[in-house]
């Protein structure tokens, strides 16, 4: 998610300035401004439904900048998360500009990147810890493939999709793209299930409905919650996909992934659910657990892991 395009709750007002010439008068009391509404990550759940214990882990991160997230420290939390798998969205980094602590990286000897033509643009990777039988990049159509968004891995069990959905951009001036490229991937991931099941995972771009964001009255018309935005999420899911978050926690609010740099957002909890693991039906039984790593520093954007059987 690009910072800086979202609607925020305006700042309380500042009380009178100090006039030393003045009468001096009682001080106005202005509106004490809301204690922020955090959220805590649960305990981790590491079985699923029937009693099986998860055996394999995922976690998905939007770094907003690999090069800078390596900096912030983002691989220290990676090696204490240690998930079988690690996806990464916006990379903004082509393969000859790698930070060798992330090459080097034995815990991940399988290594995949995917840069856009456009240099320090979007760009995913994935990095794992056993080899998948295959994998892809795109998803076949140019116009959406020369920006670098999809990395696809074939494991014994099921597909593996990390996306960065394109943003609807300021003043929605993607948005008839965007709408393209709901219904295209749609049809990629369709035509993937004919063979196996699939998580999808990444920044889609999206709050879903009004629990999924802060304040959802002041973004109806930015980019992130337009309804064509949400109709086509909507979609998604009618077409047999699960929001594994929202299936374990229905009514949890202010859960959320991404809060802009500005305005202290994040501190005051004034963000948006926008990446997600998306299941197959077929993949549900195994859920055991979908987290949202709140806590992790290094990008605006946090972590999130899910809990499988496969």
């Amino acid at each position: 998610m690009k910072r800086g395009k979202k609607a925020e709750a305006a700042e309380p007002a500042s009380g009178d300035e100090d006039n030393e010439t003045a009468t001096p008068k009682k001080a106005k009391k202005g509106k004490e401004p809301e204690p922020p509404i955090l959220y805590e990550d649960p305990p981790d759940v590491t079985a699923a439904a029937d009693g099986r214990e998860a055996n394999m882990k995922i976690t998905s991160w939007n770094v907003d900048g690999l090069r800078a997230w390596v900096k912030k420290k983002g691989l220290e939390w990676v090696r204490e998360e240690a998930p079988d798998i690690l996806c990464l969205q916006e990379t903004k980094c082509n393969e000859k500009s790698l930070p060798a602590e992330i090459t080097s990286m034995p815990e991940f000897p399988h290594k995949y990147w995917l840069s856009a033509e456009k240099d320090g643009y979007s760009g995913v990777a994935m990095l794992c810890k056993t080899e998948p039988i295959n994998v892809t990049y795109g998803i076949g159509k140019e116009e959406h493939d020369k920006e670098g968004r999809v990395i696809t891995a074939e494991f014994p069990a099921f597909f593996l999709v990390t996306t960065y959905v394109p943003n609807s951009g300021k003043g929605l001036v993607r948005l008839e793209y965007r709408k393209t490229w709901d219904a295209d991937l749609q049809a990629y991931l369709l035509g993937l299930e004919e063979s196996k099941p699939v998580v999808m995972c990444g920044d889609l771009n999206v709050a879903h409905q009004e629990i999924d964001l802060k304040n959802p009255k002041g973004n109806k018309k930015n980019a992130g919650f337009t309804v064509e935005e949400r109709e086509g999420f909507t979609t998604l899911l009618a077409a047999g996909f699960t929001d594994s978050f929202r299936h374990r926690y229905p009514e949890q609010a202010n859960a959320y992934s991404f809060w802009t740099y500005m305005m202290n957002s994040r501190s005051k909890n004034v963000g948006w659910r926008l990446d997600y693991f998306l299941l197959s039906e077929g993949l549900m039984p195994g859920l055991c657990d979908s987290k949202i790593r709140n806590q992790a520093m290094g990008s605006d954007h946090c972590p999130i892991s899910l809990f499988l059987v496969v």
